[in-house]
């Protein structure tokens, strides 16, 4: 696991991609050259009255200028996720990373794989994509307006799956794999609980080797609060149940090692 540091990072830049979807660029001392694709940050807000950092997936890693990229969606007026997005270039800011286990690279090399994403699971695939040395088939999910797809077109063939039908397959990414008839030797994946739960199925049934990266809220980000854990088959050797932190033994897991 890559090495983590607090350290004071500075916008780069920030812009709207899609509804209550923004990008943001950060430059790093630290963070961009131990950061690998499947982990997040965790963003401090400048609001002293919000002392919980929010976690973020990564999106892009350039270690050559130690910048990271993360792109997050805002979930309300008055959260931390609406408070970055009100910042501007050259604003410093607290994060702390990178954090978390990343997607296994090494397991899917030189294998045909489905990069999976859904929603605000999506923007995690795009550097997975980057470094991933295999035959890729990217699927992702969106309710309706797209985002990040022409990014993903760089790196391989994309399909898309939109809830209204406005684009690509009408349904979800499960549809898209029936519709176009896909198949594969393993699965990476990251989108909300639901979609998880089928890819999951589906694994299983096609007997595929199936990584997944569980969205849970956070507190503190480093597996000390419990606040993120999963239901897991083995004993926790932290809290002793049959628990695992998402923070800290994830966000990626064997989709067989979770219940969902």
């Amino acid at each position: 696991m890559s090495e983590k540091v607090k350290e004071s990072v500075r916008i780069v830049s920030q812009e709207c991609i899609g509804k209550d979807i923004y990008s943001m660029w950060l430059q790093t001392d630290r963070i961009a050259e131990n950061a690998r694709p499947g982990q997040f940050l965790s963003l401090y807000t400048r609001d002293g009255s919000k002392l919980l950092p929010r976690p973020i997936s990564i999106c892009e890693i350039d270690k050559e200028r130690s910048r990271i990229r993360l792109v997050y969606r805002v979930t309300g007026p008055n959260t931390g996720t609406e408070s970055f997005s009100r910042l501007h270039a050259n604003v410093p800011i607290e994060a702390l990373g990178p954090l978390g286990n990343g997607f296994p690279l090494e397991e899917a090399k030189g294998k045909k794989v489905f990069l999976m994403g859904g929603g605000i699971g999506i923007p995690p695939m795009l550097e997975t994509a980057k470094q991933l040395e295999a035959e890729k088939t990217m699927i992702l999910g969106y309710r309706d307006e797209l985002f990040l797809k022409e990014e993903f077109e760089s790196y391989g063939q994309v399909y898309v799956a939109t809830e209204d039908g406005s684009a690509g397959t009408k349904g979800n990414v499960m549809d898209a794999i029936r519709e176009n008839g896909f198949d594969a030797d393993i699965i990476f994946a990251c989108g909300p609980a639901p979609m998880l739960r089928a890819i999951k199925a589906y694994a299983l049934e096609k007997q595929i080797p199936c990584w997944i990266s569980m969205e849970e809220r956070m507190a503190c980000g480093i597996g000390a609060c419990l606040a993120c854990v999963c239901k897991s088959k083995e004993v926790d050797s932290h809290s002793h149940v049959h628990n695992k932190r998402v923070c800290k033994d994830g966000p990626v897991f064997l989709s067989t090692e979770v219940e969902l």
